[in-house]
């Protein structure tokens, strides 16, 4: 498990200040618009920002004490930043096998060859779209416990993001105590391959649940101004007025289905649930 214990981080303008647990064998989606927070989360769970407070624990050890060995137990693929753009393929297989004594060197060739990379091309001759596929590669190629990957499928078209999608899954499939905690800003990707999600804005969470949950309990209800005034709000969580109506965010679907049989309840997306908790009233 990794258990994160009120972590803070402050810039100007701006406080990481954040508790999340994510249990073996699932995966995590971090969601929230630009400068929300998911980069300083990483770089605070990496040691790469120095924390000001809290704890963060890695199967019950100080994340800050551990050893050079379990350090291996930790894979990532940052949204920025990556090998140097003079390394190719081959440079980048030799410097993970010295780096890591589980790395799968042809599992490695393997994916390669099947997404079409060219492991003689220097990394400044790819695509965008290749160097996201190498990243991810590169994040999964050898047995680490916890996989940190920060908009593993930006620049993908939609057949390879399902495809960098199988991927994740496979390797919790493959070892029950592997945990992934991943950010993106496709919420179909998010929706489609994580356990829960963790929505952030301003660097604190807004809302935290299963993803079947949010998927089949949250909604958006659109109300005329008469209806809005009759309709009991103990289960809004976040509401916008439009000119002549108003739009409500619940997470308690079913009661206002069973409660308000003439409102217009309508199924949401992530896109729209954090649109509504960052931009509506709360």
């Amino acid at each position: 498990m990794l258990k994160i214990e009120n972590i803070k981080k402050s810039y100007k303008g701006f406080q990481l200040d954040l508790s999340m647990e994510i249990e073996n064998g699932s995966i995590v989606g971090l969601v929230g618009a630009n400068g929300a927070g998911k980069s300083t989360l990483f770089k605070a769970i990496l040691g790469i920002v120095h924390k000001e407070s809290g704890k963060i624990y890695l199967n019950d050890k100080d994340i800050t004490n551990l050893r050079t060995k379990d350090k291996e137990l930790i894979s990532v693929s940052m949204a920025e930043g990556f090998f140097p753009e003079a390394f190719n393929a081959k440079d980048i297989k030799a410097t993970l096998k010295a780096m890591y004594k589980s790395f799968k060197s042809d599992w490695f060739d393997e994916k390669c060859r099947d997404f079409g990379l060219d492991m003689s091309k220097r990394m400044s001759d790819y695509s965008t779209g290749m160097k996201a596929k190498m990243k991810v590669i590169a994040a999964l190629s050898h047995n680490s416990k916890l996989l940190i990957l920060d908009e593993p499928t930006q620049g993908l078209d939609v057949v390879t993001r399902e495809e960098i999608s199988e991927m994740i899954r496979g390797y919790i499939d493959e070892d029950e105590e592997r945990m992934v905690i991943i950010s993106s800003h496709i919420s179909s990707d998010i929706e489609k391959i994580c356990d829960r999600i963790y929505m952030i804005d301003k660097g604190k969470e807004i809302i935290n649940a299963d993803t079947d949950v949010l998927i089949s309990e949250y909604a958006i209800i659109r109300a005329s101004e008469e209806e809005y005034k009759e309709l009991d709000k103990n289960y809004i969580l976040a509401t916008k007025k439009d000119k002549y109506s108003y739009s409500c965010l619940t997470d308690k679907k079913n009661f206002y289905l069973e409660n308000y049989p003439k409102l217009i309840i309508e199924k949401t997306t992530l896109d729209e649930m954090l649109i509504m908790m960052i931009k509506g009233d709360k």
